[in-house]
């Protein structure tokens, strides 16, 4: 035997070899043969030529791409890897030769490739370094800086504390960790679920792998080989959420042309030379674009250039704070970063502007593959621990449990030790105070009364970050493990799928509060007095709640406080979801409606015209009378590369703020693109009782058994079996 595919009853790939190498080979293959389409769309957006394909619409994120350079950090990262760690760097590369052996076969299969008419390439050994770095790049949200100098400009310094929230342009995820006290089994269980965007074919494949040294079941990514963030060993598992640190940071540059090239203006007041060099982007269907690229010591400029910022940005960032505010920016941070926005922005005879990231990798050549061996080779927490010391980026709360009571609860990955400046807003490059000094030690946690939920809420990782998301989520999912004493694996799907918002609070209050409504709008009073705040598809007054809420979120976005926020600045696309006024105000939308005060908006007034709006535009329905539900409009909407007119949006249950995280953007759609991107439990005392599922299937093959097979089974809360005794599969092919 050198390599064995097996197949599950939902198309799961199940892999056994003779040693690690031949099982990366394995892993590649069979994952070409599954996900050809997606992974010549992740290799093509991580080297910045999706365009060339997909056409003008992946402009701007080959652009951002292309300035950002992460097809040169992943080459550097795995140029890195091969001196300091030759044995992943050697298991990475058979991963790629797995995928170029089988990746035209697996195209042949796929009807996109005919399509988009594209012709597979192939896969370069930094390539799943690359991938890596095109899904996570964005994943801490440094442009949420962006948006903070947006609205302190405009708004004041309280617009940080009211509009620090977790928005449209996050993942996060829910996770929990039960000790074998609290069990049925006395065996520990973890279970949760990533919530990210949903797409298709889908950003998690379940996936066995197992060889002479380990074998582990999990969900690995296309593309990359192993199984990071969420494994199961037989005698130790690991999960993982978004710790929601700050590890990115934005600088103001000076920048200026000279016969030779570029030069910025560094700490010291010396003029340095920045690397320069242009690169042309082929768009489908349209003549090729030139990109300029530019590096300083700090890093990629992204926005920007010796000509300055776009469209009236050079301006807004010269002027500086409006009077006062200076001194006035000590409410509303959070702990420890009110001398954040301390410093003034006037940059007095300033040459134009520009705008560099620096991100970690870019800065270390590590992105923390040397990980993934370690991961898999774990049998214990100490272990896994062990491993995840070696992580770098997304930075990540993770959760582990064995089979002998080890238990652990900590953050991994690499924050910078920084001003607080860097991590509340932009900041000048050439003044000195804001360099890199080192990694933050990441903190550790504990459980309490034998458990710990993690959902991106302020709690071990609130040192690192600055926005968090609010409790909601994980003080639900405490309150519901403390209803029994003792849980089973099979318990967990329920609180998976739990619909509670506790969120909608503020609104409701507001609408008790108001009389003289007309007869159709106190109808609708009543309905949402006396509703049970669960966001049920099959709710007539869930979906009532959400039009109300959106019309209250168009009224306040529309307010002339807000005036100044309503066109977003003419920064790259892809980082507008960040500054989108609609979505802030939906998103924050609690916190707006407890303020003591908002900037002189007339809230109820507000809530009381968005009832009598909704009531005009409402049918008189009841639940099961004719009255539309929240799955009549909250649907499904995966993202794909190439549309697919043949899709019938499913319904679905869930909110933002429900542990059952369905995210739709308040006020603009009820469609929801984001939500569990897998659901997982884990159970130490036996595996095979462990559980998963993820939204539509294991293969990336329209039209095959496995493309959708798995979506009855999501929507439902109802979760797959995990097998791994091969005695139970189905050989497909030797490899």
């Amino acid at each position: 035997m050198t390599g064995e595919i097996y197949r599950d009853a939902w198309g799961i790939p199940h892999l056994r070899a003779d040693d690690v190498t031949e099982l990366a080979r394995a892993q590649g293959r069979v994952t070409a043969l599954d996900r050809a389409w997606q992974l010549e769309v992740e290799r093509h957006r991580a080297k910045g030529t999706s365009a060339s394909f997909l056409g003008a619409e992946a402009l701007p994120w080959d652009r951002f791409v292309r300035r950002a350079r992460l097809d040169d950090t992943a080459r550097r990262c795995f140029a890195e890897l091969e001196r300091r760690d030759p044995e992943t760097a050697r298991w990475v590369r058979a991963y790629v030769d797995g995928v170029n052996e089988t990746l035209a076969e697996g195209a042949r299969r796929t009807p996109e490739f005919a399509r988009a008419g594209l012709t597979p390439g192939d896969w370069e050994p930094w390539t799943p370094l690359g991938v890596w770095l095109g899904i996570h790049i964005l994943f801490a949200g440094f442009p949420a800086k962006l948006w903070r100098e947006q609205a302190v400009r405009h708004l004041g310094s309280d617009a940080i504390g009211l509009f620090a929230i977790d928005g449209p342009g996050t993942s996060g995820s829910n996770g929990w960790l039960v000790s074998g006290e609290r069990t049925v089994t006395e065996q520990p269980i973890i279970a949760g679920d990533p919530h990210r965007f949903i797409e298709e074919p889908g950003v998690y494949q379940q996936i066995h792998l197992s060889c002479p040294e380990f074998d582990v079941i999990g969900l690995a990514v296309p593309g990359v080989p192993g199984i990071a963030h969420f494994g199961h060993t037989g005698t130790v598992a690991w999960a993982i959420t978004n710790a929601m640190a700050d590890y990115q940071d934005l600088y103001r540059e000076r920048l200026r042309r000279t016969g030779a090239g570029v030069e910025a203006l560094d700490p010291d007041g010396v003029w340095r030379r920045a690397t320069r060099h242009t690169e042309v982007v082929e768009v489908a269907g349209e003549e090729p674009v030139e990109v300029e690229v530019i590096e300083t010591e700090r890093g990629p400029v992204i926005i920007g250039g010796p000509e300055g910022l776009p469209d009236g940005l050079q301006e807004g960032l010269q002027e500086g704070l409006p009077d006062g505010l200076q001194e006035g920016l000590q409410e509303g941070l959070p702990d420890g970063l009110q001398e954040g926005f301390s410093s003034g922005f006037e940059l007095p005879d300033a040459p134009p502007l520009a705008v560099a990231l620096r991100y970690p990798p870019r800065v270390t050549a590590d992105l923390g593959f040397s990980a993934l061996l370690p991961l898999l080779r774990a049998r214990r927490v100490a272990d896994v621990d062990r491993a995840v010391d070696l992580w770098a980026e997304p930075v990540n709360v993770v959760q582990a449990a064995d089979t002998e009571g080890g238990l652990l609860h900590r953050v991994a990955g690499k924050v910078p030790v920084r001003s607080a400046a860097n991590r509340t807003r932009l900041v000048p490059a050439w003044e000195p105070g804001h360099d890199w000094q080192g990694w933050h030690e990441t903190p550790r946690g504990g459980l309490t009364d034998g458990v710990a939920a993690m959902a991106n809420q302020r709690g071990i990782a609130t040192p690192l970050g600055v926005e968090f998301a609010p409790p909601h989520r994980a003080d639900r999912i405490t309150a519901l493990l403390g209803e029994k004493g003792r849980w089973s694996a099979a318990d967990m799907p329920a609180i998976h799928m739990d619909t509670q918002l506790a969120s909608a609070e503020p609104l409701l209050d507001l609408l008790n509060s108001l009389d003289a409504l007309t007869p159709e709008a106190a109808r609708i009073r009543r309905t949402l007095l006396a509703w049970d705040r669960r966001m049920d598809a099959s709710s007539y007054a869930a979906a009532v709640y959400s039009a109300v809420r959106g019309a209250v979120v168009r009224r306040l976005a529309a307010d002339p406080a807000f005036a100044a926020l309503v066109t977003p600045p003419a920064y790259p696309e892809v980082l507008l979801p960040w500054l989108a006024l609609l979505p802030r105000v939906g998103f924050a939308l609690e916190h707006l409606l407890r303020a003591k005060e908002l900037y002189g908006i007339d809230r109820a007034e507000a809530v009381r015209a968005a009832v009598e709006e909704v009531a005009a535009e409402q049918p008189a329905g009841t639940e099961g009378n004719g009255g539309r539900t929240w799955g009549d409009t909250h649907r499904l909407a995966p993202w794909r590369a190439l549309p697919d007119p043949s899709y019938d949006a499913p319904g679905l249950s869930g909110d933002h703020d429900c542990v059952l995280c369905t995210s739709a953007v308040p006020g603009l759609t009820d469609l929801s693109a984001r939500g569990p991107a897998a659901r997982y439990v884990w159970d130490l005392a036996d595996r095979e009782a462990s559980l998963w599922v993820v939204p539509l299937g294991a293969s990336g093959v329209p039209g095959t058994a496995h493309h959708r097979d798995q979506l009855p089974l999501w929507l439902g809360g109802e979760l797959v079996p995990v097998v791994t005794d091969f005695t139970k599969l189905k050989k497909e092919s030797d490899v």
